[in-house]
C-alpha cells in the first residue's frame, strides 16, 4: 500500500503537538475549576487527566474553540466528580478543610479572580449542589458572562443567573478581607509570638466575638472533631495545644489558597498548615489542616 502524498507524513506527529499544546494553553484555567469544584489536589488532577483522554479521542477538526471545549468538558468533569466527593464526606471523620495548594507562584490559580481560592469560601461552596458551584466558580472566579456560562452546563442564560443568584444566597453575605497580605502575615506574626510566650489570651483582641476554629485530623491524626466557637474558647485551645505539642516545633510562613498562612514542621517533617480568614470584625476563622494526606504540597 502507497502512502497518500496529499497527506504530509508528519502530520500525526503535528497534529498531536499541536493538541498538546492546545491542552497545556489552558491547563492552570482547568486546574483551577477543577480544584474549586472538588477542593482536593489529587481529584482536580484527576479530571484534567480524564479531560485530557477525552480531548486526545475527540475529532479536533471539528472542534472550533479547543479553550472554551476542553473548559466544558472539564467543567462538567468536575460536577460529576463534586457528586462523589459529597457523597464521601457524609462519612468524614470529624470537621473537613480543603487540601491547601500552594499559590506562591500563582496568586490566582488559573482566575481572573482570587474569589473561590480562599479556604473559608471552599468551605461556604459545600451548601451549594455541583452545579451550583459550577455556575458560581465559572461566574465569580472567573469572571465568565452568563451566556458562556450557560454554554458551558448546558443550561438556558436565565437559568444560569437564576443558579447564581441562588448560589450567592445560600453562601449569604460576607464581609469583604480588609487587610492587606502584610498585615494579614502581621496577624499570623502575633499568634505564633502569642502561643510561644504561652499568653494566648493576648491574641484575643484580634478576634472576632463568634471565631470559629476548624481542625482537619481526617482521622488520621488527633484533631478536635467539632468547630471551636468565641475567642476565649479558640484561645484557650490553642494555648493548651502549643503547650503539649510546641516544643521543638518549627513555624515558617508560606502561600496557601492565595493568603499567608503558616507551616509546623518537627524534625523536619510538615505537621500542620494554619490560615486565617480576616474580616472587618477581625479573625474570623482560623483553620488548621494537620491531616498528612492533604500536606503533600507543602512537602518536604
Amino acid at each position: 500500500m502507497t502512502s497518500d502524498p496529499s497527506v504530509p507524513e508528519h502530520s500525526a506527529e503535528q497534529d498531536g503537538t499541536a493538541a498538546l499544546d492546545a491542552f497545556l494553553s489552558v491547563r492552570p484555567q482547568l486546574f483551577g475549576i477543577a480544584y474549586r469544584m472538588l477542593g482536593g489536589v489529587a481529584e482536580a488532577e484527576d479530571v484534567l487527566q480524564d479531560t485530557w483522554i477525552r480531548w486526545q479521542s475527540t475529532d479536533r477538526s471539528r472542534v472550533k474553540n479547543p479553550a472554551a471545549f476542553l473548559t466544558t468538558v472539564a467543567t462538567r468533569l468536575a460536577i460529576n466528580a463534586t457528586t462523589s466527593a459529597y457523597a464521601r464526606r457524609e462519612t468524614y471523620v470529624g470537621p473537613w478543610l480543603p487540601e491547601p495548594v500552594d499559590t506562591s507562584e500563582d496568586p490566582a490559580l488559573g482566575a481572573e479572580r482570587a474569589e473561590a481560592l480562599e479556604v473559608a469560601v471552599l468551605v461556604l461552596l459545600e451548601r451549594l449542589t455541583p452545579v451550583e458551584r459550577a455556575v458560581y466558580v465559572l461566574r465569580e472566579a472567573f469572571g465568565y458572562p452568563y451566556r458562556r456560562v450557560a454554554e458551558t452546563l448546558d443550561l438556558t442564560e436565565t437559568n444560569a443567573r437564576q443558579l447564581a443568584r441562588r448560589s450567592r444566597d445560600r453562601l449569604g453575605t460576607r464581609d469583604a478581607v480588609t487587610v492587606d497580605r502584610d498585615e494579614h502575615r502581621r496577624l499570623l506574626g502575633e499568634f505564633l509570638a502569642a502561643a510561644r510566650d504561652g499568653e494566648m489570651s493576648r491574641f484575643e483582641q484580634f478576634l472576632a466575638e463568634e471565631v470559629v476554629a476548624r481542625s482537619d485530623g481526617g482521622g488520621r491524626v488527633h484533631a478536635a472533631r467539632v468547630d471551636l466557637v468565641g475567642a476565649e474558647r479558640v484561645s484557650l485551645f490553642f494555648g493548651s495545644l502549643w503547650r503539649k505539642y510546641g516544643d521543638g516545633v518549627e513555624a515558617s510562613f508560606v502561600e496557601a489558597n492565595g493568603r499567608p498562612a503558616l507551616s509546623f514542621r518537627r524534625d523536619g517533617i510538615l505537621t500542620g498548615l494554619l490560615s486565617l480568614e480576616v474580616t472587618a470584625a477581625g479573625i474570623e476563622h482560623v483553620f488548621v489542616q494537620v491531616n498528612p494526606d492533604k500536606l503533600a504540597g507543602f512537602a518536604p
